[in-house]
């Protein structure tokens, strides 16, 4: 039970730090700042929660490590539930702060943070390219998630690459999709924008999780190592270290 609540969790951080930084201050620190929220949270989040639950607030993630032999198909329901769960309360709350002022807020209409494409793409890309970028995009984190968890990898260094690459990826992503990359974190708006936002949902499912796959096949082609380590393992401290911290 620990682990899902950790990702519930996780995942709350990661949506109301990233949406809530594009939605009460967007217009002040701009795609940048939003890319830099997104990246901080999740880097926060496996040196807090990594040892628990691996981190994966992600379903992307979690589908990555499952099809790389990293994570145990048991735990994947309940890892993608608490996900989404987590993304929709974060969501609920950030709307409650959102509405807080004498103009109110409709996110039907305000956007939500809310991915999508067409009309509701921030650059105005089309269905083809919000697709190809989010496959692009998921391969890029998942495929670092995978590298920075193996066994070969430095210990207690993942959380750097992760959240660095987070931060590159809304860099990029931003201006196409709100960026994605995590069926859970567009979830969560979607929810609360309806309409468009629900319709077009199923590219920030279908895309996200066709990366992760890419991801976890050139994973293993290219760095895997025996024996496979599990991200919640490559996470946490040398027993060595958890000796000298009790201490």
């Amino acid at each position: 039970m620990k682990r899902y609540v950790a990702e519930l969790i996780g995942t709350f951080v990661l949506v109301f730090g990233g949406c809530g930084a594009a939605v009460l201050a967007g217009g002040h620190i701009g795609f940048t700042g939003v890319a830099l929220a997104f990246g901080f949270s999740l880097l926060v989040m496996v040196y807090v929660i990594g040892p628990i639950s691996g981190c994966h607030i992600n379903p992307a993630v979690t589908f990555g490590l499952l099809l790389s032999g990293k994570f145990e198909a048991k735990y994947v329901p309940g890892y993608v539930v608490a996900q989404i769960v987590g993304a929709i309360i974060a969501s609920g709350l950030l709307l409650i702060i959102a509405g807080g002022t004498s103009a109110g807020y409709d996110p039907s209409t305000a956007g939500f943070a809310a991915n999508g494409y067409g009309v509701h793409s921030p650059g105005g890309y089309n269905l083809t390219a919000a697709f190809v970028a989010e496959v692009v995009l998921t391969f890029f984190l998942v495929f670092t998630v995978l590298g920075s968890t193996d066994i070969k990898a430095p210990v207690g260094f993942a959380g750097i690459p992760i959240g660095i690459v987070l931060v590159l990826i809304h860099l990029v992503g931003i201006p196409v999709t709100n960026t994605s990359v995590s069926p859970a974190r567009s979830i969560g708006p979607a929810v609360f924008v309806g309409g468009w936002a629900l319709s077009q949902l199923w590219l920030f499912i279908l895309a996200p999780l066709i990366g992760a796959v890419i991801a976890s096949l050139l994973y293993k082609a290219v760095i895997a190592s025996e024996p496979l380590i599990a991200a919640r393992l490559a996470e946490t401290a040398l027993p060595s270290e958890q000796a000298e911290r009790a201490r």
